[in-house]
């Protein structure tokens, strides 16, 4: 979330209006003939680039605002459980919060999240890849030959220029790390919640095995020296036993 407000909407707002205010304005295309330029930018620029960071940012940020709703709900059922009288016996620590009140992602809240992270993924890898197919190539031309023959001319068409396409071409690759770096920080993530409910998963079964072993052989000196002494006896007995069989067979 840093990386989506700090990099991409505070520096959309902040650049991107003075880097592409002016494509339309200064689209130039050295023709007269009506409708050509319009046509030739529309052929060019399919959609505004602003537009679609903007429906992207939208779009990315979906999934975690369905999970913050999710947690919201479900930490809001929790407290009115443990306030409720009845369930209040039963439930005598909250599971999804601790004791400062910060969220613990486990349980249904751990499915959401990895869920939520998951769908931003594929969100960021399905627009990066969707600017390719509706723009074209990254780096941005100062200039291209327009042969749309209706309403261009038909055999000549026209020269349009770019402006400023050196800062455009910085600004789409900058936004195409961002969104990069954006799945990289999610995919770690995804590895590190794994990692991190392995580890959680280990611990419990080790101390479910260590009660259990405790409640077999419990750790009290009269028991040790009951079974110390117990089994003297039983040694003794089998001692006592092997002697008596061996008279026997001579």
């Amino acid at each position: 979330m840093s990386v989506l407000f700090l990099f991409r909407i505070f520096i959309l707002g902040a650049a991107a209006d003075k880097v592409w205010g002016d494509e339309v304005s200064e689209f130039y295309c050295d023709t007269l003939e009506p409708g050509c330029k319009h046509a030739c930018y529309n052929w060019m620029f399919p959609m505004s680039y602003i537009h679609y960071w903007v429906l992207q940012i939208t779009f990315v940020s979906t999934p975690t605002l369905v999970y913050l709703g999710h947690a919201v709900h479900i930490i809001h059922k929790e407290k009115r459980m443990m306030e409720d009288s009845t369930t209040r016996t039963l439930l005598k620590k909250p599971k999804y919060t601790d004791d400062r009140g910060k969220v613990r992602i486990k349980g249904i809240l751990f499915c959401t999240y990895v869920t939520q992270l998951v769908f931003k993924i594929f969100l960021e890898v399905g627009f990066s890849v969707g600017q390719f197919f509706i723009f074209g190539p990254v780096f941005m031309v100062p200039y291209f030959h327009c042969k749309l023959s209706p309403p261009c001319a038909r055999f000549s068409g026209a020269q349009c220029y770019i402006s400023r396409p050196t800062e455009k071409t910085i600004f789409i690759i900058f936004m195409l790390v961002v969104s990069g770096i954006s799945v990289l920080l999610n995919i770690i993530e995804i590895i590190y919640l794994l990692c991190r409910r392995r580890q959680s998963i280990k611990k419990q079964l080790r101390t479910q095995h260590h009660v259990l072993t405790s409640q077999h052989w419990p750790s009290n000196p009269e028991f040790k020296a009951m079974s110390r002494q117990y089994g003297d006896l039983h040694l003794s007995g089998l001692k006592h036993d092997d002697s008596i069989s061996k008279e026997k067979d001579t």
